[in-house]
Order: structure tokens, then sequence, then C-alpha cells
């Protein structure tokens, strides 16, 4: 039997056109498809090296921001124009060169890294990492903003011509050196001013205020102010433009653009209401007392702090961080915990506004803020360093402003008094003082020798003869005066006798043969502002009398006050000119150690540009200071009462002399020179600095409920004083998009 499969429908064919067809349109578009992956693939490439370039950028920023302020202090110090090898570290182009080292900028990954690895043999597929990139030629990607052909020129500076919308203030510079190297180093100078081009764009008129003026702070995290606000500072600033897929873009086809940066080193005049840059304790005393009837305004700054319980602040900053006690009241907030806790300053912000009351610097990424403290250098102009070489010769700077003489207050002082010599090796006694002062020009310095016991040779400045050999002589009733007595040319030896009024006779029997067989004359002048005294314990001190300078300076012939507005009061513990001299000081101070007493300084208003004291001994305030109200420059703004703008600096401080006083009333504002704290050892290890603690002469505490505390920070220049404390704000900004041509 047979059988067969029966099928039905029409018939079928194969078309080989329709195929053909079919597979030419799968093959077209899987062509596109490939093809747009390919497109997609090198447009995110692009994008990530773009992404590479920006993060690279950043880091050199970054990196540009910590090496710069370091590099302008180098090219201020002592030979740092001595050599090729001294100079060349500090220009730009080094500058940038060691940024892409720190910010690791030269290749993607290290040979070092790969050596980890074990893959010294790789093949490095980025198109951004070729073999050029070695960057030996750092103006690939860094250039001034004029695209000078100068090879040594990366920076455009803000110095002597305006560059334009987006652009700070220029400052003012008439020294050619100064002009020059600000072009191939970071130039920190005096020397800059606020001019020309700083006219009308700050706060107040530059001829006024050459130095430093109003301006306004910064849009950073740190808040030393409050950004926006005027604060009293002087801004040095230099701009760049930087690309760094410039120099590959031929390689990676990925075109990035060029960005505009200005760099700024804002020197800032300590202003706030209490400054430290070391470890400091607010609130309490060390007693464990609170403190009471304290009133701060505006911000307190220090390098690291305890904010004790109920503590009130407006606000605070720190370079490394704070506790912050619990029930502690900082800009109107409380703050449970850490107030740097994530989301803490966002939820603030929501609620509060834009400015968080608590901040560090390590918070804004391209900013820095630098005290400028020297701790006890700053208040000895005898100090050397480790060769034994007088810190106060300072010469062959890049600067034309010395590093020394900038941060540290004794070598500031325009008068200078010296213990030159004492009795003996035994006896600690001074018998001799040197004052040291500026004529009416400014700038020549004269000085004479004061003879405390025994004789002098030569008549020193502003004796007037008043009387021959046993004349005697009647003083202006109300007057005392200091007395000379010796030849009448003034040669040969004297005698002295201070403090006199009444009725004197000039002869032998008054004062001692000081020129035996010689015919003498007796003398007279204002008398010094400055004498030995020893207190009720028997500590051998120099006492300060501010209120006598303009009467004994004019008498010399010296400039004013105006001129003559700061002293530092020294041991020369180093010069060795064949007498007997003193020993250095020791910080803390000894029994055997001098003291400086201050007493009829009420009254400052003759220093018209305020009056500074620095020492390195420890310092009695033995009567009321500056309480005597004066009348404000022309264009002084603030409320309330103006006084003389005043600095005391010594490393111990005590009210009274003789006795504790009763109460102490302070206002102004309060810092310390302390220098960082210490980590080695823990917190056990710490030098603990408390701004408000008051001792009296017999260095017991004084009774908190009797302390009367009123800061505030500075807020106009003219309340600056002669000697201030620095500090430097580091800032890198990039010119904003509305500023660039279209």
């Amino acid at each position: 039997m047979k059988t067969s499969i029966s099928r039905k429908g029409a018939p079928g064919y194969v078309s080989v056109v329709l195929v053909l067809s079919t597979g030419l349109l799968l093959t077209m578009i899987m062509v596109f498809a490939y093809r747009g992956a390919l497109a997609s693939q090198e447009v995110q490439a692009k994008v990530q090296l773009r992404t590479d370039y920006a993060e690279k950028e950043e880091e050199i920023l970054r990196a540009v921001v910590a090496i710069t302020p370091n590099k302008a202090i180098r090219a201020m110090q002592n030979g740092s124009n001595g050599s090729a090898a001294m100079r060349n570290p500090l220009r730009w182009r080094n500058i940038f060169s060691e940024a892409l080292t720190l910010a690791n900028s030269r290749t993607s990954i290290s040979a070092g890294v790969l050596g980890t690895l074990g893959v010294n043999n790789a093949i490095i597929a980025n198109t951004g990492d070729g073999a050029s990139l070695s960057l030996t030629d750092v103006k690939d990607l860094v250039d001034d903003l004029h695209s000078s052909t100068n090879p040594d020129h990366f920076v455009s500076p803000g110095l002597n011509r305006d560059l334009g919308a987006g652009f700070p203030p220029a400052l003012d510079s008439a020294v050619p050196l100064v002009n020059d190297r600000d072009l191939l180093y970071p130039i920190i100078s005096r020397s800059k001013i606020h001019g020309t081009f700083a006219n009308g764009r700050v706060g107040l008129p530059v001829a006024t205020y050459p130095q430093y003026n109003l301006l306004e702070y910064p849009q950073i995290g740190f808040g030393y102010a409050r950004p926006g606000d005027p604060f009293v500072a002087k801004r040095n600033w230099w701009s760049f433009s930087l690309n760094a897929g410039n120099r590959e873009d031929n390689v990676t086809e990925a075109v990035t653009k060029r960005r505009d940066f200005t760099l700024s080193i804002y020197e800032i005049p300590s202003q706030l209401a209490i400054s430290a840059e070391s470890f400091m304790s607010l609130g309490h005393h060390a007693s464990g007392s609170a403190w009471q009837n304290t009133n701060i305004q505006g911000g307190v700054f220090a390098g690291r702090a305890v904010v004790e319980a109920d503590t009130g602040l407006e606000s605070i900053s720190s370079r490394r961080g704070m506790e912050v006690a619990d029930t502690a009241i900082i800009g109107g907030q409380s703050f449970a915990g850490s107030p740097f806790a994530p989301g803490l300053r966002e939820a603030y912000f929501l609620t509060e506004g834009d400015f968080f009351p608590v901040s560090r610097a390590s918070e804004s990424g391209r900013a820095a803020f630098i005290p400028i403290s020297r701790g006890a250098l700053f208040f000895d102009r005898f100090a050397t360093d480790e060769n034994g070489v007088r810190l106060s010769g300072e010469q062959n700077m890049l600067s034309d402003t010395g590093w020394n003489h900038y941060s540290m207050g004794a070598l500031q002082a325009t008068m200078q008094l010296d213990v030159t010599e004492v009795q003996s090796a035994t006896n600690p006694m001074p018998t001799k003082l040197r004052f040291s002062y500026l004529l009416p020009d400014g700038s020549t310095r004269n000085q004479m020798n004061v003879a405390v016991s025994g004789t002098l040779a030569g008549l020193p400045a502003g004796f007037v003869k008043v009387a021959n050999e046993n004349q005697s002589y009647a003083i202006p009733a109300g007057q005392v005066v200091d007395l000379a007595y010796g030849a009448p040319n003034g040669s040969g030896n004297f005698a002295f006798r201070t403090d006199i009024s009444g009725t004197v006779t000039f002869n032998n029997a008054t004062f001692g043969d000081p020129n035996v067989g010689t015919l003498k004359a007796g003398f007279w002048r204002p008398r010094a502002p400055f004498r030995i005294k020893q207190t009720s314990d028997g500590k051998i001190c120099i006492a300060l009398y501010p209120e006598r300078f303009s009467a004994f300076l004019t008498k010399i012939n010296a400039g004013g006050p105006a001129i003559n507005h700061s002293v530092v009061v020294n041991v020369d513990y180093n010069t060795n000119l064949g007498a007997i001299y003193p020993t250095e000081p020791q910080i803390p101070t000894t029994d055997l150690d001098y003291g400086v007493i201050l007493e009829e300084c009420a009254d400052l208003t003759p220093f018209t540009k305020g009056f500074s004291l620095v020492t390195n001994l420890r310092l009695y305030i033995g009567d009321d200071f500056n309480i005597v109200e004066a009348t404000p420059p022309a264009g002084y703004t603030p409320a309330g009462q103006f006084f003389p703008p005043c600095s005391l600096f010594a490393p111990e401080k005590r009210y009274g002399v003789d006795h504790d006083p009763f109460a102490v009333n302070l206002s102004g504002q309060v810092g310390s020179l302390a220098k960082g704290h210490k980590v080695n050892d823990g917190d056990a290890d710490l030098t603990v600095v408390r701004p408000l603690e008051s001792l009296g002469a017999s260095n017991n505490e004084i009774d908190p409920t009797r302390i009367v505390v009123n800061l505030r920070p500075i807020t106009h220049p003219a309340e600056l004083p002669p000697i201030t404390m620095m500090n430097w704000l580091v800032v890198l900004e990039e010119k904003r998009s509305e500023f660039h041509a279209p």
C-alpha cells in the first residue's frame, strides 16, 4: 500500500532580492547603531576627560594656595636675594611647578604606584596622559592674562595698573624693585599702598588710609568676618589663567576652556575682640570661676578653642577646630555635640541665614588663614638666629620689607629703651640706660646714654644751662625737672639728679665732683619719661611715664609723639663693649628678671597716631591707662567715644605695682602671641591661653566679680595702634562668567 503527504495551499518560492534587501537593511541598522555607540562612547570619554582635567585643576589650585604664602615669607627673609639657589625656588614658575607635583597632576598614575602594583610596563591608555605631559614647561598650562612672551612671566600682578572689570582694585608702588620683582615673585611689601588705582574702590579715602583700608570680606566659609562685610585689610593679588588640557588637546580632541583666577593675600591686622593662634580656653578663669560682667562684641579667633559652659559669643573661627559646651551660646545658637556635625550647617542656613557662626579655615578649599605669630621673638629686638646673628640685621631680601621687621613688634618701635650696664655680676641694679629715638624727619635715628647712678661722659641732649657753679636756681613752681652738673661746654663727666623741684644749689656738696679741678655749671631739662624704680618687694623695674614724652621729645629736638609713637623696652644682653652687661630675660620671667612699670598713662591724647609698648619683661600697669577721650580723626564714622589707639605687648602682665587693685575695667581687644598648641603627648601637654586672666601685683588672681570687660572689634583703620599682630588670609577666586567677553 502506498501513502503520500497531502499539501494544502499554494506553492511558495524564495526571493533572492528580498533576502538581500532585508540583510542590507539589518546591516545598515547595525552599522548606525554601532556608530551611535562609538559616538556616545567618545562623548562620554571627552566628558570624563574634561572632568578629570577639572579635578586636576582643582588640586593644582589648592596646592598654589598652600605653597604661595610660604614663598612670600621666604622672599622677605634675610638673604633671599643672595644667590640664584635662594631666588629661583621662590619664582612663580617654580610655585606652579611645585603645585603640579604636590597635586600629583603630571600623570594619571605615578611610576611609584605602578611599581607598587608590579606593572611597570603598563600601557597607559589615557590620551590625556601622553609622554609630553612631563610638563617641563609649566607655561603651557599656566600663563599671565596678557600672554606675555617672557618665559618667566606667569602672573599679572595687581600693581600700578587696572586690569578692568572683574578684578580687584590694584595697589600702587613707587619702588622699582618691588614693581619689577612682583612679576617674578610673590612680593609682600609696605611699599605697596592703596593709591590711585584703589581710589573710590575701597571704603575710605586712600590719601588718609594708604596702608590699611576698609575692604569687603570675601565670599568664603571661614568666618573671620561675615562675607560681604567691611573689614580692615590690604589686598595683594596676582591673576593668571589655567588650562590643564591645553597641551594635549591635539591628541585628546577634548577642547578645554582656559579659566582666569585671582590669588589674593590679604594682610589683616588683628582686629577681633579676642585673637590667639594658640590653644585658648574661653569662659572660665584658671581658678574655675566663670567670666562675669563680660560683654564681647563681634568675633573671636583661636588656633584651637574650648568654649566653656554658659559662655556667649557672636561668632568664633579657628584653624584646628574647637570643643563647644552644650550650654554655650554662639551666634544665638547652642550646639549639642560637635558644631561641625554633617548637615548642621545646612540646616542652620535654611532657618537662620547664610552666615554660620562657627567655622574652621580648613572648610574653605581655596582659602588659608595664617596668623603671623613669632612667639617670644615678637618682644625682643636683641634676638639672634641659630648662628648668633641678630635678627634685626636683615639685608639682601627680594622684598624691600624684611620678615623680622614685619613680624616682630620689638623691631617696629620708633623709640628704644635698653638696659646697657649694671652694677656688677652679682648686683643687677642698672647703672646706664640707652634711649634711641627718631628725629623730626621721621627716618634719622639718634640716641643718648642716660646715667642711672654715678657719672656719665658728655652732656645728653636737651639740657639747658641755668646756673654757674655754687649758684642756686629756683625751679618754677609746679615743675619737676632733671638736673645735670659739669663743665659749661658740655665736655668731661657729668653728675645727675632726677625728679627735683624747689630750689637747688649747683655745687660739689649737692652733686659730688664729676670733674675735679674743672669749673662747672648747672643744667636742667624736663623729666625723662623713664626711671629705674623698685617695687615694694624689691623687684627692679624700668618705669615708663608716657604723659612725659611730649615735653621731653620737644626739649631734645626729637620728632614729636606723632613720629615717636611706640617704645620697646629691652635688656641689651648680647652686645659686648667691655662693660658689665645684664643677662638675657627669661620667659616665663623669673624673680631675677627686671620688670616694666607703666604709670602716668591716663591721658595719651598727645599721641595722635596712637601709642604702643613692647617689652620682653613683666609689665605692671600701675595707673589708669588711656582713659581720656580724644578728638576723632576726620572721616571717622563709628559711633561712640574715640580714644588714641594703643597696644601693650608683654609676655606677662600684672595690675598694680605695690598693691593689688580693687577692681579692673578692661575695654578694647585682647590677644595672645603664644605659639600653637602641642599635641605630641595629648591634652596634658597643651599650653592653654586664658585671655581674660587678670593677676594683681601679688601674683594672685583678681576677684572675677571685680573684673568688668567690654571687648569689641576694630572697625576702622583709625583704630589701629602703631604696632599690631598680623594675619594673612590667602584666597583664590575664579573670575566670574559675567565678566568674560562673549
